[in-house]
């Protein structure tokens, strides 16, 4: 090998040692094969950046329980489904055909109450959350554009039901950057890979720092979150030493974004590794406050400990986090049993409730977006009058809001007598995620990236902001 090659060498050989092999920052590391990333912009891809006009919100999290949680059996009472359960009832489509089918109705499994001083009405199946509906915007005229898990799960988190595009998530961290340097600007907790895996929070197109970090419940949430060497000190010479040797590689490459992008990533792989076990660490927790989530001291499973570390990621100036509460199997898919629907609400409800009431309680509930959802309904019928069990539905399903710039206390949309189709106000997709954008200062149809040819946006060429929702 010729002199002249060997600073890039010795450069790059560093660079291995360093982090040769570790799976810690994969939406960082990520940028050095983002295919776009090489056409001008900021030197930092997670620079904080103004929001459009003056945003309700300054972050999100995002709740997402996977299988299709069924609406009329949580968040939408339909008094003539109790009675008229057993009756037949005609539609023309089943699971994805078409055709004329006549179906039996099937009574809802929980009763519903009124709650709050507003008086909406929630099942027995989430009895924590029901306390809280003075907090929450519930909508209850969710449509969605397929009846298969995959698409409908890549849908609700990328407004695209057949092709990968860039999530939700990973809109957000560009549209805004992050507060928080030391931290990625989108993480995603989930025990398990759900429908669509890692497409839920990629960044596809979107410069790869966008894309989520996923964390995973349990004794080491992120792998190789602990330094290599044996003491800070140690470490900080070591990425002294890098700092130079990058800069005497990037005085010939000044204009080169990759470049400077894959810099800022090995800084910020250095910033999680002294702020991210910080997040982990829930010793200082009060027992009120682990009470509240119904977290046991020491435990690091459950959603009620994904509830408190989001919150915990909330403080510190993480823009997105998404929590997931289980994967593509052993869900809120009930064809058999509807009453596989308790446990699944016994391990979220209370956490759910414990992380509103705690972001309340702290004054960020103000400037915080919570957003609930699933990706279909449940069949409010079925083929056999004697089923346990309720199918797909996307035509209509519940979905909820809380929190910053949210019409709190109110129920917006509504669907018909036996919950099968939308009756008034109906919210696509599209528009669930231009109003989530909306709260966050960026205008959908403004908030675009230019990729072979074509500016790409979430909303697609569709959505609307559902004013009604809005404070």
């Amino acid at each position: 090998m010729s002199a002249s090659f060997q600073p890039q060498s010795a450069r790059r050989g560093f660079l291995r040692s360093m982090v040769g092999g570790s799976m810690l920052f994969p939406g960082l590391l990520s940028q050095l094969l983002a295919e776009d990333a090489l056409r001008s912009g900021p030197v930092d891809p997670l620079a904080p950046k103004s929001p459009q006009f003056k945003p309700k919100a300054k972050r999100v999290i995002f709740l997402y329980l996977s299988g299709g949680v069924s609406h009329v059996d949580s968040w939408d009472p339909k008094p003539k489904l109790f009675a008229d359960g057993g009756r037949t009832v005609s539609v023309n489509e089943f699971q994805g055909r078409k055709g004329d089918f006549q179906m039996f109705l099937k009574r809802p499994q929980w009763n519903f109450r009124p709650h709050g001083r507003c008086g909406t009405e929630v099942s027995d199946l989430f009895p924590h959350t029901a306390r809280c509906v003075d907090d929450l915007c519930l909508i209850r005229s969710m449509k969605s554009d397929h009846t298969n898990h995959y698409e409908a799960t890549l849908g609700i988190h990328t407004g695209s039901f057949n092709f990968a595009r860039p999530s939700l998530g990973a809109w957000t961290s560009y549209g805004l950057g992050t507060e928080n340097r030391n931290l990625p600007s989108y993480i995603v907790i989930a025990p398990k890979t759900p429908y669509a895996g890692s497409q839920v929070w990629a960044s596809d197109f979107l410069p790869g720092s966008h894309q989520g970090t996923l964390v995973v419940p349990g004794n080491e949430p992120v792998a190789n979150i602990q330094r290599r060497v044996g003491r800070r000190e140690l470490q900080e010479l070591e990425l002294g030493l890098l700092a130079k040797m990058n800069q005497r590689h990037q005085v010939d490459r000044a204009s080169d974004p990759l470049l400077a992008a894959r810099i800022k990533s090995y800084e910020t792989a250095f910033g999680m590794q002294a702020e991210m076990p910080d997040v982990f660490d829930l010793s200082r927790e009060s027992d009120a406050t682990l009470a509240l989530y119904g977290l046991e001291r020491g435990s690091t499973q459950g959603f009620a400990w994904q509830c408190l570390v989001a919150r915990r990621l909330a403080e510190r100036g993480v823009r997105f986090t998404e929590l997931i509460d289980t994967g593509s199997s052993d869900n809120w898919d009930a064809h058999g049993d509807m009453m596989a629907h308790a446990p699944l609400a016994k391990n979220v409800d209370q956490a759910i409730a414990g992380l509103l009431q705690d972001l309340k309680l702290r004054g960020m509930l103000e400037d915080t977006l919570v957003v609930w959802t699933t990706e279909f309904g449940r069949t409010p019928f079925n083929n056999a009058a004697d089923a346990k069990g309720r199918e797909h539905h996307h035509w209509v399903f519940s979905s909820w809001l809380a929190g910053a710039g949210v019409n709190a206390g109110t129920v917006y949309g509504a669907s018909d007598d036996y919950g099968i189709d939308v009756a008034t106000d109906p919210v696509h997709v599209h528009d669930f995620h231009a109003t989530i954008l909306h709260l966050l200062g960026l205008n959908h149809e403004h908030l675009t990236y230019r990729h072979n040819g074509r500016d790409y946006r979430l909303t697609d060429v569709a959505g609307n902001v559902v004013r009604g929702v809005l404070a």
